[in-house]
């Protein structure tokens, strides 16, 4: 379907509003500049800021099955070797999962398309 709409670059959500409401698609690119400036707001700090980008970077290559539940310690990982060092780094596991959960709402505002 992506395909067909010409819409490669884009989420699922993109491709059914294309489909239910003729919305215009974005890419998860555009997305991402779209939002960048809420979810910047949003974060308390410049580390929470580096973690978030790391994770919109692999989102914008690898699509939104990088934003998953499933992934989250995989990205953790990825990015900082091991859990306790990305507490080391970020705070609690709470403050990680908030940091990891919370900017998604920006990336999908409806305001922002």
């Amino acid at each position: 379907m992506k395909e067909l709409i010409d819409a490669k670059d884009s989420d699922v959500y993109d491709v059914l509003a294309y489909v239910a409401y003729t919305a215009e698609t974005c890419t998860r690119s555009e997305r991402v500049e779209r939002a960048k400036p809420r979810i910047k707001k949003a974060l308390s700090n410049y580390k929470q800021h580096e973690f978030v980008d790391f994770i919109l970077n692999k989102y914008i290559v690898d699509g939104v099955q990088q934003l998953s539940v499933k992934n989250m310690r995989g990205l953790i990982e990825l990015k900082y070797h091991s859990i306790n060092d990305a507490t080391n780094e970020l705070g609690s596991t709470a403050v990680i999962r908030e940091t990891f959960f919370g900017f998604q709402k920006h990336l999908y505002d409806r305001e922002l398309g």
